[in-house]
């Protein structure tokens, strides 16, 4: 006798022309409704578990779907619920979805993924490695060349980073057959937990480098000489390529980034790519306008020209006298910022000369020391 056709679409609750992402997640959606683990002694949900199962089975199967379009089931196609028997066997759900339960579950529900290790260790790239040095705010002006110390890990030269004795082979672990993980069930509950003979890794190393202890690299100090280019920022940071941590089983090194700390200094400062700094003059220098040269903070001699009547805080601007820029061949300005210098004390030349100034331009400038530092301070605000 014929056993009665199934209509798979109505049992996911799909319709006839359901896109292959749509048969799944409304497989994962009944699955996730009518689980063992969600409904434990539910005979209902078990059943309604299956026929969702084999319903899976049968649309997502390219093949399998064209036969049960056609003929209306999915007989001598092989895999779960092709047999002339039909119906689920549990056991078979979870070996064949295994994945899919433990991405809904969790690592705790029928989770069957063998992470198989093939060839023995797996070649990893290192570790990339940080390391903080801080400069002048001259070097980061001119640039300079500056020895970097530090540790990071090499490649055994003993056993040439395979972390084994020469003429020895790692081979599979018995336990796990290779997988790394051990699968256990309880009744509908599976779950998978490292292989401890193992560490996790699916293989073992019969004879381990002694010199590296089978872990393929060993830690060493390492110095070198690296250029900081000039216009160099804080925090900036420049990476050295392959001056990070060896690779793990003959794996790729990883890089070195070197941050840059420029500390502040007593008579320059930094804005954008603009060197600044100030210069302080004397009051008639800045009514009447002078010339002189300054230091820049390399050293060189700089001349700028104060013009008549400047005020204070004014900004004398030099063209291409700042810091360079890290892209271009273009530097910023060097900003000369003017102060005045206001003195305590007077000779009393000086003091009559100030005194007859005042008077002229309308000031109460009294005979004393105080009335003279309030001269100051009112003209030049």
């Amino acid at each position: 006798m014929s056993k009665a056709k199934k209509d798979f679409y109505a049992i996911l609750g799909v319709k006839k022309d359901a896109s292959p992402e749509e048969i799944k997640a409304a497989y994962r959606k009944l699955a996730m409704l009518h689980h063992p683990d969600r409904n434990p002694g539910n005979k209902a949900a078990e059943e309604k578990f299956k026929e969702a199962a084999e319903a899976y089975t049968a649309l997502s199967n390219p093949e399998k779907r064209k036969q049960y379009d056609q003929f209306g089931h999915t007989d001598n196609m092989g895999g779960m619920g092709g047999g002339p028997q039909g119906g689920m066997n549990m056991d078979d759900i979870f070996e064949s979805f295994g994945d899919m339960f433990g991405d809904m579950f969790g690592a705790g529900a029928g989770q069957t993924k063998r992470r198989r290790k093939k060839g023995g260790p797996e070649a990893l790239r290192g570790h990339d490695l940080y390391k903080e040095i801080s400069i002048s705010l001259k070097e980061s002006y001119l640039g300079l060349k500056k020895e970097i110390s530090y540790y990071r890990f090499f490649p055994c030269e003993a056993c040439s980073g395979k972390g084994m004795k020469a003429g020895t082979s790692t081979k599979e672990c018995a336990t796990c057959q290779g997988a790394g993980q051990v699968t256990y069930r309880q009744g509908f509950f599976m779950y998978s937990q490292p292989c401890t003979s193992c560490g996790g890794q699916g293989y073992i190393i019969p004879s381990p480098c002694t010199s590296c202890n089978g872990q393929s690299r060993i830690q060493r100090y390492d110095k070198f000489t690296v250029t900081i280019p000039a216009g160099i920022y804080s925090g900036a940071e420049l990476r050295v390529a392959s001056k990070g941590d060896a690779g793990v089983y003959g794996g790729p090194s990883g890089d070195l980034f070197i941050r840059i700390q420029v500390m502040p200094d007593k008579h320059f400062s930094r804005v954008d790519d603009d060197l600044v700094c100030s210069v302080t003059l004397t009051y008639p220098q800045l009514v009447l306008g002078c010339q002189l040269d300054i230091e820049s903070i390399d050293g060189t001699k700089e001349a700028i020209k104060v013009p008549k009547g400047c005020p204070v805080d004014e900004k004398i601007v030099l063209p291409g006298k700042g810091f360079a820029k890290l892209r271009g061949n273009v530097r910023g300005n060097l900003v000369v910022v003017t102060k005045c210098h206001i003195p305590k004390k007077l000779t009393p030349e000086a003091k009559a000369v100030l005194t007859q100034y005042s008077d002229l331009i309308g000031t109460d400038a009294a005979d004393k020391d105080s009335g003279i530092t309030s001269f100051f301070k009112k003209f030049l605000g």
